[in-house]
């Protein structure tokens, strides 16, 4: 059979870093069929959407023929799951196939996530139901749309064969893609099972894929703490900034590149409140909405730890030094959550910053105790910036408070031109993917093989900002009985 090439595929992870991997092959799917193609992200990885979207295509993405270049592994990685650490996890259903240099010329990674057993698999099958791999696509896109670091899903393929969770559900397989799959708990594993020289190596890795401006820098690994730190600030200010919940923030699910990863658990805020929480697993609300700024610092914490001997040979030297990083961390987020804030408020960077804390802080307090909806909240005050006062006025017409919040709004910014009202419309989306219309949508797609809802619901929040009247519905909330009972649940 000649050469399938439908990327220039490189195997830097397999190839460096083989320890901290296994090769692997993917199992073969019994009777694929193509369920859906991201075309617009296989022409960003400069790859031909009609040749993916072929019979050879279809077979590589269900695991049946693997394209030229590729080394598939199994990466082995640890992690700190709700604050209990796990030596050894790894890609129990995931196989990493290589890199591709994309048209921008980002090095990116190209993964199977559903592809069978692994050495990593422990109890699992290795597979991947099609509900979730919908999701993971649906979601990947609403969040890249919004402006969001994310891994994003290239294709969703049926395998033919029967997944058993609750019940039989019909298998696939995700082709995701991401910076990297390098995470905190692949820096835990390489600490515990092979020891600062390891460490060493995958750190200058991780430099070359992220941060090569910190190549030869005599403080890098400090630096690259720093640099993972920056982004994750900047990540986690910007899931608030639309109701985000990531849901597992395990030290697995950080990414050292700053992309969201693993659209499983998780969910957007309808109701304002800090400690909302949607994943079925998180029983006490480590991971709740209000505190993922916090997670992300302990989490960052656990990285420092496994860095500390390439930091310093000194450890009590590097022990300070990278307290100092994670210390930093939570004015650095608050720093990137009130640039967040600005933006929604239709603010400009001239206010004092406390007060314009304190304002953001009140308008949420609002919020919660109205019970009102986060996403059609702050676009009410961007439709008021506009010229569209009613729909701020139906908000706040039963609080006495909001009238004085409002003059207090108004009277820090008295003008906003052109340019800052289209800050703040880019900041306050029209729609996101509420909870009860995705799962509609994937319902529709898995129990009667309908994938118009699911469709219609993509082209929605692949433009998030714009309103259209055939959309209006998506912009709905659902009734408070189903936001308070709604649960999401890991795909494994």
């Amino acid at each position: 059979m000649p050469e399938f090439r439908p990327f220039a595929l490189s195997a830097t992870y397999a190839q460096t870093l083989a320890e901290f991997c296994v090769p692997w092959q993917p199992a073969a799917a019994p009777a694929p069929k193509p369920v859906r193609l991201n075309r617009e992200l296989a022409e960003e990885l400069g790859a031909d959407p009609d040749l993916l979207a072929g019979p050879e295509g279809l077979a590589m993405f269900a695991g049946n023929l693997l394209p030229a270049g590729a080394k598939p592994v199994a990466q082995a990685y640890a992690g700190h799951q709700f604050g209990g650490f796990s030596p050894r996890l790894g890609d129990g259903r995931a196989l990493l196939l290589g890199e591709v240099v994309d048209r921008q010329g980002r090095q990116r990674d190209i993964a199977f996530k559903g592809s069978g057993r692994t050495p990593f698999s422990r109890n699992g099958d290795g597979k991947c139901a099609l509900g979730p791999a919908l999701r993971e696509f649906l979601v990947g896109e609403a969040m890249h749309a919004l402006g969001i670091p994310t891994t994003r899903a290239l294709a969703v393929v049926a395998t033919g064969d029967m997944v058993r969770r609750e019940r039989a559900l019909p298998g696939a397989v995700l082709t995701r893609i991401a910076a990297s799959h390098l995470r905190v708990g692949t820096f835990e594993y390489v600490a515990v099972h092979h020891g600062p020289a390891a460490v060493h190596k995958l750190a200058d890795y991780a430099i070359a894929r992220h941060d090569p401006q910190l190549a030869g820098r005599a403080d890098r690994y400090l630096a690259l703490l720093d640099a993972v730190a920056g982004r994750q600030a900047e990540l986690v200010a910007r899931w608030l900034g639309v109701g985000f919940i990531h849901g597992v923030m395990n030290t697995d699910n950080m990414t050292i590149s700053g992309e969201t990863i693993d659209y499983g658990p998780c969910a957007f805020l309808e109701s304002y409140h800090p400690r909302t929480v949607f994943s079925s697993i998180d029983s006490q609300g480590r991971y709740a909405y209000g505190r993922q700024a916090s997670i992300a610092q302990w989490n960052l914490a656990r990285l420092a730890e496994t860095l500390l001997p390439l930091i310093d040979t000194n450890m009590d030297r590097a022990i300070a030094a990278a307290t100092a990083v994670i210390e930093a961390f939570p004015e650095r987020h608050a720093a990137c959550w009130l640039t967040v804030m600005r933006a929604k408020l239709g603010l400009d960077d001239s206010g004092d910053t406390e007060a314009d804390r304190t304002l953001a802080d009140d308008f949420l307090t609002l919020l919660q105790r109205g019970r009102h909806d986060f996403t059609n909240s702050f676009r009410a005050l961007h439709d008021f910036a506009d010229g569209r006062p009613q729909a701020l006025a139906r908000l706040f017409a039963d609080d006495p408070d909001a009238a004085a919040w409002q003059q207090r709004w108004q009277a820090r910014q008295p003008q906003r031109d052109a340019a800052l009202l289209a800050t703040m419309k880019r900041a306050n989306p029209w729609l996101i993917a509420r909870n009860h219309q995705v799962e509609n949508a994937l319902e529709a797609a898995v129990d009667r093989n309908d994938l118009a809802p699911f469709d219609a619901l993509l082209v929605a929040l692949r433009a998030p900002f714009d309103e259209r009247d055939a959309d209006r519905h998506y912009t709905e909330p659902a009734a408070p009985e189903i936001t308070a009972s709604y649960q999401t649940f890991c795909g494994t």
